[in-house]
């Protein structure tokens, strides 16, 4: 009787200091910010990403508000200054997060729908151009995402080096950052550019296929294009991602696993709002931690060290 008296005074005691740690985490941190960058337009990155948000505002049980950030640059600056506890980056984003001196940590990445856990950066043509790689394109015009993006600009970057194009912007006529994954691929539909830089992860999980199940990209004639439209003519080695998720160095340890907790519970716990998010091309979030993006952090100052060759 005593021995059962003193567990049941033990668990009675640890669930009473976890519950006053979680109060006193709640009093200082009474709502936080979880900040994405849009691969789509902004209404489609709200309703994609509102259910989700506001099941973590349940299992957290203090608001959390969705914060749709102009770029990676505003994400990064955002966490710096402590007005951003929660943040969706692509790994190269995050790199330079790290470079630039930001407390943030890495918890969680995407879990692909075949339990993998990387993606491709892969450069996209029309099916009906005449171009099948990229020393075909010299002097034509290349679509990137946006300066922080990894499948967008750094590892295209990367990639073009490898093939012996170090000035990317003297090899193509024009280089054009069209700000997101979904306005390459309008450019490219468009003829705007002759190539475009995009995230791809099999032939049913890419932007591509997304904005194909959508209806967004038309023939000039306005009929609907198809994945049978596009050619991918080169793909790099598998990068780490696409997208992962890190919160603010600071935050209270209790708090920081519960953020990861919600996140490892959504597949099961709030289905309809993790389908949502994903298009039902994820399985769920992977266990992360700031050192994998190690190698991520060194293809950055390789890209850096070629700007400033070039900048000479």
């Amino acid at each position: 009787m005593i021995n059962r008296r003193l567990v049941l005074a033990s668990i009675a005691s640890v669930a009473f200091a976890a519950s006053a740690s979680a109060e006193d985490w709640k009093a200082k941190y009474s709502e936080l910010t979880f900040a994405v960058v849009p691969a789509e337009n902004a209404s489609g990155t709200t309703d994609r990403w509102t259910p989700f948000v506001d099941y973590l505002s349940k299992e957290l049980g203090v608001k959390v508000t969705l914060r749709i950030a102009n770029d990676y640059a505003a994400v990064i600056e955002g966490q710096r200054a402590g007005n951003i506890q929660i943040a969706c980056y692509g790994s190269a984003s995050f790199a330079r997060a790290r470079l630039t001196g930001v407390k943030t940590d890495a918890f969680a990445s995407d879990l692909n729908a075949d339990g993998g856990t990387g993606y491709y950066s892969v450069f996209f043509v029309k099916a009906n151009s005449p171009y099948t790689s990229i020393d075909q394109l010299k002097g034509k015009n290349l679509g990137l995402v946006d300066p922080n993006s990894t499948s967008g600009n750094n590892v295209p970057r990367f990639e073009l080096d490898k093939m012996g194009i170090s000035d990317v912007d003297s090899y193509f006529s024009k280089v054009v950052f069209t700000g997101s994954h979904e306005n390459a691929l309008l450019a490219l539909s468009q003829g705007t550019v002759d190539v475009a830089a995009n995230q791809w992860t099999s032939d049913d999980d890419s932007t591509l296929a997304q904005m194909l199940h959508k209806g967004m990209l038309k023939n000039a004639d306005g009929s609907p294009m198809k994945k049978e439209d596009f050619r991918i003519i080169h793909k790099s080695a598998p990068i780490i991602g696409p997208s992962m998720y890190a919160y603010s160095s600071d935050l209270p340890d209790d708090l920081k696993a519960a953020i990861a907790k919600a996140f490892f519970d959504s597949p099961t716990k709030d289905k309809v709002a993790f389908d949502r998010l994903s298009d039902g091309q994820k399985k769920g979030f992977h266990p992360a931690t700031t050192k994998d993006w190690d190698p991520t952090i060194e293809l950055i100052k390789f890209v850096d060290a070629l700007r400033k060759k070039k900048a000479s």
